[in-house]
């Protein structure tokens, strides 16, 4: 079994090596190793596709559960593993440098934190309380023993905030505060992707899994763009199959969705691995 220090090494380098790559997540135990099978070199849970797997909306889910999943995940890949953290699971700095430390017992070696809060109005942290989360959740991550890469988030874009230079800002307060990687969720134009990889001296991570992104692997890869995640893309694409198969047996009493499943075969000598 690979342990956690080697995972940690295994995904350091991945961010070092000047290549771009795509890190694939997961819903589940099934899902990672299936995505582990595939060829990808690293893995990240998705919020939103774990809580759809308990049969919860986006952001419903507690904190135990979510490290429950993240330990099982952990146990079941040789990948190294990023967790999308939400935003800490609290508002205040210090509640987010216990999640982190907490997070860090499942086997995780990466973690990202949301500079918002899940409320009306603005949910956007004021920069300079946002920028002192993240530099008590860095602090944090240096007790460790073993590497781990902290990701800022600035969710401007995602809250209709489509200020790019507020982004910027936030990005390089977030550096400067000791964030590892830097991602703003919802940037999707060239022009803006090539400003923010300019402003910053960290790896970014860009979303593609989010409608309306037209550029692909090569085009990010071209802009500089050190990490590509998908979100909840890959959940969605599942559950969306599942919906289009059970909708034919109702509707037309047929199924054709066989002709397009994977066979139990193929499924069996994958997980028998």
């Amino acid at each position: 079994m690979i342990s956690q220090n080697e995972k940690a090494e295994a995904f350091q380098r991945l961010h070092d090596s000047g290549a771009c790559f795509v890190i694939a997540n997961f819903w589940d135990q099934g899902s990672a190793r299936l995505l582990e099978h595939l060829g990808f070199k690293a893995l990240a849970s998705s919020s939103a596709g774990f809580a759809f797997s308990q049969a919860k909306s986006d952001l419903a889910i507690s904190k135990s559960s979510l490290l429950t999943h993240l330990a099982a995940v952990c146990q079941s890949t040789s990948l190294p593993v990023s967790a999308d953290l939400q935003n800490g699971f609290g508002n205040d700095p210090e509640d987010v440098a216990v999640t982190l430390l907490q997070a860090a017992k499942t086997g995780i070696v990466g973690g990202s934190i949301e500079d918002a809060m899940d409320s009306g109005g603005n949910p956007v942290y004021p920069l300079e309380f946002a920028a002192e989360r993240i530099r008590q959740a860095a602090a944090a991550v240096k007790s460790l023993g073993c590497k781990f890469m902290l990701t800022a988030r600035a969710e401007n874009y995602l809250y209709g905030q489509a200020d790019l230079k507020d982004t910027i800002r936030r990005l390089q307060a977030y550096q400067d505060a000791g964030a590892d990687v830097l991602f703003a969720p919802g940037v999707q134009s060239r022009e803006d992707i090539r400003q923010i990889v300019s402003s910053i001296d960290r790896p970014l991570n860009v979303l593609a899994g989010i409608t309306g992104m037209s550029l692909s692997v090569a085009d990010l890869a071209e802009l500089g763009v050190t990490r590509i995640s998908l979100g909840g893309a890959l959940a969605r694409a599942a559950y969306g199959a599942l919906l289009q198969a059970a909708q034919e047996v109702q509707v037309k009493g047929t199924f054709g969705f066989t002709q397009r499943a994977a066979s139990g075969k193929e499924l069996n000598a994958i997980f028998a691995k």
